[in-house]
């Protein structure tokens, strides 16, 4: 990605250890990125409330609200992705990240060059989905195009997701999950399907639980009744359906 598009991506890392926001600080600096800190959840929604991020970094453990407190928080002001940062790497720790609106999770100790490739895949994906290739401007984007099914309406210009006329307000990943499935209707994707389509690395057991949280979120927004979706099913042993 060029530097200079690089150049407008700003960051905001929320950590209360000075050291490790230094580091981040750093490694993102010499990539092209701008970065803004906040050594608390309260802290990172007053930046929030200021300025608008492409990425959010979180630590979980903090003063004040933890990282998940503040990750609900941040998902009712944005829906820029977010990274969780933390020494907790149980599964119920990385669940409860994913069900609170996050969209990956790193743990520390980090490898500094997973860090940034995280970053850049995240940062990637957020524009890609809303229509802006890394050599396009907003001038350039293609015609709108809506895409309609059970009630739904996307419109995959503007990213607007409508149900009955209502807008929905969901996350970069839950929108590109709707958009690929509901693109695709009637076709059945594999969970590492849709994991190396949506979140761009390579598929791993443990990916399941991550689409199944997301997958989860996204049904409490679009079906009526989220226990017996009618949109996007499960085909056990299979993967997913959009009808």
């Amino acid at each position: 990605m060029d530097s200079a598009i690089q150049n407008t991506f700003q960051v905001l890392v929320v950590d209360d250890n000075p050291e490790i926001r230094e580091i981040i600080q750093i490694l993102l600096t010499n990539e092209g990125y701008q970065v803004t800190e906040a050594a608390s959840g309260s802290k990172a929604l007053e930046q929030l409330s200021q300025a608008s991020f492409d990425l959010i970094i979180l630590d979980i453990m903090m003063p004040g609200p933890n990282g998940y407190q503040t990750c609900l928080e941040i998902r009712k002001i944005t829906n820029a992705p977010i990274l969780f940062l933390s020494a907790r790497t149980k599964d119920s720790d990385k669940m409860l990240g994913f069900s609170s609106g996050g969209d990956d999770f790193l743990a520390k100790p980090f490898s500094y060059s997973e860090l940034v490739w995280r970053v850049k895949a995240l940062i990637r994906r957020y524009h890609i989905y809303r229509g802006v290739s890394e050599n396009e401007v907003p001038a350039q984007r293609a015609p709108s195009a809506l895409i309609r099914c059970h009630g739904l309406e996307i419109n995959t210009e503007t990213e607007e997701v409508r149900q009955n006329g209502q807008l929905l307000e969901l996350t970069d990943t839950e929108y590109a999950l709707l958009k690929l499935l509901t693109a695709n209707r009637h076709q059945i994707f594999s969970a590492e399907h849709l994991y190396e389509r949506i979140w761009d690395e390579p598929y791993y057991y443990g990916a399941n639980n991550t689409i199944m949280v997301h997958i989860r979120n996204l049904r409490r927004k679009i079906e009526k009744d989220p226990k017996n979706p009618v949109l996007i099913k499960t085909i056990w042993g299979k993967g997913y359906r959009c009808d």
